[in-house]
């Protein structure tokens, strides 16, 4: 196997096994709640009747409207396809940047804050105000947590950090302790999972992400949906590759690629089962605390910083 070919399995693989993760989610936490539920393949089920249905849009709808469900999927693929699932050195290697996945996000979440605006409902334009805002607090606390990382490797690309940890001999350091939280708790807010928000909420006045969606339907709908499942797998994934690498294959080979496959799909399978009991466990926080839980991320990312100057370097 060429890394390019398995380059594109990957790119294909976060695409496909979105939805999946997204109904094993559901699934773990109806049973977790004593709950049938609606089964794994549930969110491809919903995905192919909101295909066929007809989209319907407002008379005054701009571009921006029409546009932003093709420019917010493909931005949130374009991040994930750079992303190292399987195999550590890729030909998109040297644009595996922290932050150009970083840009790439915030060019999705501006459009879709755009997007919500567009037609002028109150819901929409306090969805995108809400976003914004805590986009504003949630980007600097990933970015910091993550720089605790490239501290060792001395590069802000993912290939480097995911080989200098794969190199390093293994050791419990609290700067990793510290970022690894970090990035759990940012992970959580931009997926708009509890106790941030409830993707499955029917109550406007408390909605984030759902309320800029609302005036969608048909085929843009779905794209919306498809693009915030592949960001929770992204998520996921990176959180595998950043404190949890082993596994990971350095060469293209189908016996290396199978056994990352494989250590990959159980990873991830026990992150999100941790994040469908932490969900059935806690309730959802008031809007006006999102704030203090975003700024406590972004206190313990900085921690990590401190922990690695004082107790790890010249160690």
């Amino acid at each position: 196997m060429s890394s390019a070919s398995v380059q594109i399995i990957q790119a294909v693989m976060l695409l496909l096994f979105a939805p999946l993760a997204a109904g094993f989610v559901s699934t773990c936490k109806a049973r977790l709640q004593n709950r049938r539920g609606a089964g794994v393949l549930q969110p491809w089920r919903n995905l192919r009747k909101l295909f066929k249905k007809e989209v319907v849009m407002a008379h005054h709808a701009s571009w921006v409207f029409r546009f932003a469900p093709y420019i917010v999927f493909t931005a949130t693929l374009m991040a994930a396809s750079v992303v190292p699932a399987l195999l550590v050195d890729t030909p998109l290697s040297l644009t595996a940047d922290v932050i150009a996945l970083v840009a790439l996000l915030a060019l999705a979440r501006f459009f879709l804050a755009l997007a919500g605006m567009d037609i002028g409902t109150a819901f929409g334009g306090m969805g995108a105000s809400r976003e914004m805002t805590f986009s504003a607090l949630a980007e600097p606390a990933m970015l910091m947590s993550i720089f605790v990382l490239s501290l060792s490797a001395h590069s802000t690309n993912l290939t480097t950090m995911i080989t200098h940890t794969l190199n390093s001999p293994f050791a419990l350091h609290p700067s990793l302790a510290f970022a690894m939280v970090a990035m759990v708790m940012i992970a959580v807010a931009e997926n708009g999972r509890i106790p941030i928000d409830n993707p499955t909420t029917h109550l406007e006045l408390t909605m984030i992400h759902e309320a800029m969606i609302l005036e969608y339907s048909g085929r843009h709908l779905a794209l919306l949906e498809w693009a915030a499942m592949v960001k929770l797998l992204l998520f996921s994934t990176l959180i595998v590759d950043l404190f949890i690498p082993w596994g990971m294959t350095a060469q293209a080979d189908l016996t290396g690629v199978v056994i990352a496959l494989g250590l990959w799909v159980v990873k991830v399978a026990g992150l999100l089962f941790v994040l469908a009991v932490f969900e059935t466990s806690m309730a959802k926080l008031r809007l006006f605390e999102v704030p203090e839980y975003l700024s406590g991320a972004f206190v313990i990312s900085f921690l990590g910083l401190l922990s690695y100057y004082m107790l790890e370097v010249g160690a």
